[in-house]
């Protein structure tokens, strides 16, 4: 085939490539369809919602502590002595009865000083005695004396009248003076030493107070020799060892009360102010002492828990609000008291309330008034989503008073009967419709938690 037929030839295969692309193109516009319009738009999300309603609150405070004895006895030894007893039982950790005799001291030198202060004071007892029998003597040789002068100034009376009509000579009547003198000297002398004797039995009475002491302080020594313990208790560090000798104010062991524990909870401020906001009463009185007597502890439940191991617990009462809050961390320091911390105590799954374990303590008490109260996950960035009466999306602001648990307590904001969303929303438009779907299991869990109760 020449060149010009072969051109014409691919010119004839293009042209007609193109009607047929150019049929095809009329074909599949020809038969065309129109887009399908749906007559229903899609449907609104579904969504969770609960009712607002006034729910009675518990409110709490928690904090922190470590607990300790409420009495610890510091064994000293008041006097000095060699150990010559010592209980079998006198270690670390031990637990002993009161009344259980855990030390002695050697007491000999200490009954040996309580018969030289007998003895004194027996003596002093007995010159007592002689002082009371000498002015009892001296009393009654005083009125026979007084008797003797007065019969001698009757005789000087009777001399002088008889020397005046010249009856008795001058030496009778200077004789009869003398006498009269010397008996008036002899009563003075008999006053005088009855005027003294009260002087020597305030010496007398002072050396007997003076030995009754002695005797009392040597009776206290010998009793400082025995260490008998005052309550139920547990030992802690013991320093001392039988046969050792010991001074004066050195320290023997250390011994921490069975009756009670206390935690010194650290508690936040602002919890606390909330708390006692519901136990003080309206009107409190102008007087400060009678207004802490008005502040009623007894309404604040306590519970005691082991941190690290939740299942351990105690339940405590609130017994004082320490002075002052902490330096540190600027919180109120609440000590809460636990009565008989050993009492179900079932090592090692349920350990006694010991020194120096570190607690959580839960402070409640009921509110005042009933508070609107939303699952905490409801609230978005200060916002609560709501359905309206049309079921349509209500982004509301709303102002939180705080938060509990996984509570959030509205203060402003919220009415009752409103419906809350509890669900997340993406994306939240305004005015956007809904299918709300009330939950009543969550409002009942709701009023659970709000009463300070465990679903």
């Amino acid at each position: 085939m020449t060149p010009p037929a072969r051109r014409l030839g691919r010119a004839a295969m293009i042209l007609a490539g193109l009607a047929l692309g150019i049929g095809l193109a009329g074909l599949f516009v020809a038969t065309r369809q129109a887009p399908l319009h749906g007559e229903t738009a899609p449907p609104p999300p579904s969504v969770t919602v609960i009712e607002a309603r006034p729910l009675a609150l518990r409110l709490e405070a928690r904090g922190h502590g470590a607990a300790r004895p409420t009495e610890t006895w510091q064994a000293v030894a008041n006097v000095a002595g060699r150990v010559v007893e010592r209980h079998p039982d006198l270690e670390g950790g031990a637990l002993l009865r009161e009344g259980t005799l855990l030390l002695a001291l050697d007491p000999s030198r200490y009954a040996l000083a309580i018969a030289e202060a007998e003895a004194e004071l027996a003596s002093l007892v007995a010159e007592r005695a002689l002082l009371d029998t000498e002015e009892e003597n001296t009393g009654r040789l005083l009125a026979l004396e007084r008797q003797r002068l007065a019969l001698a100034d009757q005789e000087l009376a009777r001399i002088e009248r008889l020397a005046a009509g010249d009856a008795v000579s001058r030496s009778r009547l200077d004789e009869q003076r003398r006498s009269t003198l010397s008996q008036r000297q002899a009563v003075a002398s008999l006053e005088n030493a009855l005027a003294l004797l009260p002087a020597r039995r305030q010496v007398l009475e002072a050396r007997i107070e003076r030995a009754g002491t002695r005797l009392a302080q040597a009776r206290r020594d010998l009793e400082d020799t025995r260490f008998t313990a005052p309550y139920d208790l547990r030992l802690g560090e013991v320093e001392v060892e039988l046969h050792q000798f010991v001074g004066v104010g050195q320290r023997l062991f250390q011994a921490d009360s069975l009756a009670a524990a206390e935690v010194e909870a650290h508690v936040p401020f602002a919890m606390m102010r909330r708390l006692l906001g519901g136990v003080t009463p309206a009107e409190l009185p102008e007087d400060v002492l009678d207004r802490a007597a008005r502040l009623d502890l007894s309404g604040i439940r306590a519970e005691v828990a082991l941190v690290g191991a939740a299942d351990v617990g105690w339940v405590g009462r609130v017994v004082r609000v320490a002075s002052g809050l902490d330096p540190a961390t600027r919180t109120v320091r609440v000590v809460v008291r636990v009565d008989h911390p050993y009492r179900e105590a079932r090592p090692p799954d349920r350990p006694p309330l010991l020194r120096d374990m570190y607690t959580r303590v839960t402070l409640s008490t009921a509110d005042t008034v009933p508070r609107l109260v939303v699952p905490a996950a409801a609230v978005h960035q200060g916002e609560l989503y709501l359905a309206d009466q049309d079921d349509r999306l209500e982004r509301r602001p709303v102002e939180v008073a705080f938060e509990q648990h996984d509570l959030a307590v509205i203060a402003a904001g919220l009415a009752p009967g409103e419906r809350v969303i509890v669900d997340d929303l993406q994306p939240a438009i305004n005015g956007m419709a809904l299918a709300p779907r009330r939950d009543e299991a969550l409002e009942r869990r709701l009023r659970v938690l709000a009463a300070g109760e465990r679903p």
